[in-house]
């Protein structure tokens, strides 16, 4: 490996002592190695700490304050430490599938005009079950269609050019919805694309009404900065307009659980080889096995 990396990976953990030895795990077993870990602990009271340090492996840095700031200030964080010519994104609940970054790195070689790339994405439950997959668009035209309704652009398995994050970072006034609101202020400006494949892994967790309406919330303030910025009212109207609609109808589907089959029966079906894939990448990361190769 060489002094610099060629890839900071940014990773901020709140209370993940039951998820982050499985997500550590699976950076580890990566088939490229090139990387450096910058894991920011956002005030937890738990061991997550501990179980990082367990692992013992020199690419990874933590950075602990014991202070609760918040996800898109600990992603900030870490733009300004990275030291390699990409970022890659990754929370301390994902999973990255052994040959993520290797896939991922190679394209943006090859395509030097790519600012951020995504990749396909098999969700999952907390017992590692495969729920279905990530639905995804790949070129840029297809990824900002319908820029006010969202971007098909899962923040999991973002990796980008660090001057990219360094130009638009993201808003630490934003508590969800953080990366939606990235990439509505910058899409205009930029190139992205997406990978087909599945490369990482997301975990499906507990729907609420307040998470919902913090994510709504967050996304209608960037589309009416964006609007106002662009001169584009009307069309921020209704995209606002839409999201209080759609939180409407969240507060309706989740406390009665349709919400969580309304997401299921969303995800794009996968097929008995993606399921066995799945299988053995989430066997690869059990905290129980020595099979994990730095």
């Amino acid at each position: 490996m060489g002094e610099l990396p060629a890839i900071s990976i940014a990773l901020s953990m709140h209370n993940a002592a039951a998820t982050i030895a499985r997500a550590v795990r699976s950076l580890l077993t990566q088939t490229f190695s090139d990387w450096e870990l910058l894991l920011f602990d956002d005030g937890s009271t738990d061991d997550s700490i501990d179980r990082v340090r367990a692992l013992a492996d020199a690419r990874i840095r933590i950075a602990s304050d014991g202070r609760r700031l918040g996800l898109a200030a600990r992603l900030n964080q870490a733009i300004d430490l990275a030291r390699g010519p990409y970022i890659a994104r990754m929370d301390a609940d994902d999973i990255a599938y052994p040959e993520r970054l290797e896939r991922q790195y190679a394209f943006l070689k090859a395509n030097p005009d790519i600012d951020l790339l995504g990749s396909g994405m098999m969700v999952f439950g907390d017992d590692g079950r495969p729920i279905g997959l990530y639905p995804i668009r790949q070129t840029h035209a297809e990824i900002c269609a319908r820029p006010y309704s969202g971007f098909y652009l899962a923040h999991p398995t973002w990796i980008g050019k660090t001057q990219w994050f360094r130009r638009w970072r993201y808003d630490p006034g934003c508590r969800r919805a953080q990366d939606q609101d990235l990439l509505l202020r910058s899409y205009a400006h930029s190139r992205f694309a997406v990978l087909p494949e599945p490369l990482a892994g997301y975990r499906q967790d507990a729907l609420s009404v307040r998470k919902s309406l913090a994510g709504r919330y967050s996304f209608a303030r960037a589309i009416v900065r964006v609007a106002w910025r662009d001169h584009d009212y009307a069309a921020g109207a209704v995209a606002v307009a839409l999201q209080a609609a759609k939180f409407a109808a969240d507060a309706v589907a989740i406390p009665s659980g349709l919400s969580r089959r309304v997401l299921s029966h969303q995800a794009i079906p996968f097929t008995a080889s993606d399921a066995a894939r799945w299988r053995d990448v989430w066997r690869g990361t059990d905290p129980d096995s020595k099979s994990c190769a730095a």
